[in-house]
């Protein structure tokens, strides 16, 4: 059965026999790079805890991290914008950037290995960062490549979030027990040898174009809805938030002298949550719960799991808040994934997933940012995810029930704006010009008459100079009354001129 919106269930495979068994899609080779990149992201955020949290002091830590994260986002904000666009338009260009993340990836983890005592771990796990951002745009984008249809593209996000709870939650596993062996270079020796082999599988993407042509002013437009806009900012609240928790336990863990296991369960548990939110989704919109309401509950549950959390303290509330968060972020992106398919059907996918996948990444960095710079203590930072999740909910129903009563138009460029402005007024009949000046009275009463009246015909209605020249459903309701009124009676034309006499004298003659 299809439904009338983003999310449409696939219909059921037919069963592949003989040669056909042995064929690999290129969803499933994508499947395959996502799980060895999202198990090396879990090796990484393990190892650098180990090391960069508990090997050195914690005022030290906070100093450090900040300019980590600081500059992790500066050229992530200004190059991804710039680089993005030319790689969507090169033949296999987003597939080149998922090749290339893993397999830089795997050698700077090498070089930290040497480095894990020295000062030169910070711009390479600043390094490291980056890379993992924009492998997870240029993944973002690449979906709607290796799917058949837009059918199946939130059936497909939703098998690679449930992949990513997967591997996370599976790679905690051997990580805890090679660093409680080997330490933290034994964990980046295993995640270097995971992202050699994301490299590898990489390569067997096939290598399509993600968008062929430059943004159109449809797609702008579509982009630019309402819907679209108040689902982006509260996922992009709901990615904020799963980056300052995880921070905030880091660094809470580590001033209290908790052992490293700890944060490991705490990044087990966000991993099973996003694991839990990928099985719950879709079940969810296919009885019916529109993408909406999918976003209003989860931002409800957040509020409501930060406050229980707050109240509980400890590891063990950390843990199953950490668990709700990454249901909540799974949740929201299968939701906000499908309000885009619906909303903007002229839209580029790709492009359009790639764009709004770099906004939710540096919220996600933002959010980090704020516990490291502030020394916030666990259960004050629990409270503050559950302001921010309140704000993203009640601001969200705000803006549903204005763009329901037409206050909320799609916002458009300055430059934009003016010009339909102007040539709204031209077709209108509106006088865009000043006046010209007055003309020199004539000798000829006459030729003044024809010239008022001239004037009179090429004059536009007077009605319409009065009315103010801007934009407005009360504005046009006010023109189209002037409009509809009969114009005012013409002025009385002016008396003829005296007939004078002619005296003739036969004198004269």
């Amino acid at each position: 059965m299809t439904v009338d919106n983003g999310w449409q269930p696939l219909s059921v495979p037919r069963k592949r026999t003989g040669a056909s068994v042995f064929v690999i899609t290129p969803f499933t080779r994508l499947a395959r790079t996502h799980a060895a990149a999202v198990a090396g992201d879990a090796l990484i955020a393990l190892a650098l805890a180990g090391s960069l949290f508990f090997d050195i002091d914690p005022s030290a830590a906070r100093s450090k991290v900040a300019l980590y994260l600081a500059l992790t986002m500066a050229p992530f904000a200004v190059v991804a914008p710039l680089i993005g666009p030319v790689l969507d338009r090169a033949r296999g260009g987003r597939r080149l950037m998922v090749i290339g993340a893993n397999g830089l990836r795997a050698a700077l983890c090498l070089l930290m290995m040497r480095d894990l005592e020295s000062l030169a771990l910070f711009p390479q796990a600043f390094l490291i960062l980056v890379l993992a951002k924009s492998y997870h745009v240029a993944k973002s984008a690449i979906v709607p490549t290796v799917v058949r249809s837009d059918d199946e593209l939130v059936e497909a996000n939703s098998r690679l979030a449930f992949l990513s709870g997967v591997m996370g939650f599976a790679a905690i596993v051997p990580g805890l027990a090679v660093i409680a062996l080997f330490g933290s270079e034994g964990v980046l020796l295993l995640a270097a040898i995971v992202f050699a082999v994301g490299a590898v599988l990489g390569v067997k993407i096939p290598p399509t174009q993600v968008a062929a042509d430059h943004t159109s002013e449809t797609e702008r437009q579509e982009l630019r809805g309402g819907g679209i806009l108040l689902a982006a900012s509260a996922m992009g609240l709901l990615r904020g938030i799963v980056g300052f928790l995880a921070f905030l336990v880091a660094f809470a863990l580590r001033t209290d002298g908790a052992p490293t296991w700890q944060f490991g369960l705490v990044l087990g548990a966000s991993g099973l949550g996003s694991l839990l939110g990928s099985l719950v989704a879709p079940p969810l919109r296919r009885s019916g719960t529109s993408e909406e309401r999918i976003l209003q509950a989860v931002l409800a549950v957040t509020a409501v799991a930060g406050v229980l959390a707050a109240w509980a303290g400890g590891l063990v509330a950390a843990t199953l808040l950490a668990t709700v968060i990454g249901l909540a972020a799974s949740c929201g992106k299968l939701a906000f994934d499908s309000v885009v398919q619906r909303d903007a059907p002229d839209a580029n996918r790709g492009r359009s997933f790639a764009r709004f996948e770099t906004r939710f990444q540096l919220t996600w960095v933002v959010g980090a940012f704020i516990p490291v710079v502030v020394p916030i203590p666990m259960p004050v930072g629990f409270l503050v995810i559950t302001v921010v999740a309140a704000f993203a909910l009640f601001s969200y129903l705000a803006g549903l029930r204005a763009l329901a009563r037409g206050q909320m138009p799609t916002p458009r460029r300055p430059t934009e704006a003016i010009t339909s402005r102007l040539s709204r007024l031209r077709r209108q009949g509106f006088a865009l010009e000043d006046k010209a000046p007055p003309r020199e009275a004539s000798d000829d009463p006459d030729d003044d008459a024809d010239e008022a009246g001239d004037d009179e015909a090429d004059a536009p209605p007077r009605q319409l100079e009065q009315l103010p020249l801007y934009d407005g459903e009360a504005d046009d309701r006010e023109r189209e009354a002037a409009l509809a009124q009969p114009p005012p009676p013409p002025p009385p034309p002016p008396p003829p001129p005296e007939e004078r006499g002619v005296v003739i004298d036969p004198t004269n003659l």
